[in-house]
């Protein structure tokens, strides 16, 4: 009985980090190829704003976090730098800095979801026309399916 039970917990153990992996690894595997640095500088060249996204932030940690350069222009924002690879992360533009999931949730009815991020060294996502970035004060990585806080940048 000892033993079917040490079996039964520890293949549930080894099929939960089997899983966690899974959820890790998968969208790095998916994950389309990454702008070139030369395609990242031309769209930054063309900014109006600029931000940094820093690992020190609150609510970043091991598994969660940002570093680089964001450039924020009227049809485009783009990252030269990383993000910490993950599922469904989305790009939102925010009134308010925010680098905690408390702050996010608190004034996510208040932000506007600009995109999917879909890579994890450089990014470029278009801005929809009906989106002002202007009328914004940071830029926010945010995890969609597991409601986590990736990063943020303040540009304004």
């Amino acid at each position: 009985m000892r033993k079917s039970l040490f079996l039964v917990v520890t293949h549930a153990v080894v099929g939960l980090i089997g899983f966690a992996a899974g959820i890790y690894v998968l969208p790095i595997l998916t994950a389309p190829p990454a702008p070139q640095d030369s395609q990242v500088e031309a769209i930054a060249a063309q900014a109006i704003y600029s931000g940094q996204f820093r690992r020190t932030l609150a609510g970043s940690d091991a598994l969660h976090w940002g570093e680089g350069v964001v450039s924020i222009g009227r049809s485009q924002i783009s990252l030269r730098g990383e993000i910490a690879p993950g599922p469904d992360y989305r790009l939102y533009l925010s009134p308010e800095f925010v680098e905690t999931e408390d702050a996010f949730n608190a004034i996510k009815d208040r932000m506007v979801q600009v995109g999917h991020v879909r890579t994890f060294e450089n990014f470029v996502v278009d801005v929809p026309a009906a989106i002002d970035p202007a009328a914004y004060r940071a830029v926010v990585v945010w995890c969609e399916t597991f409601g986590e806080f990736i990063t943020a940048a303040e540009y304004r």
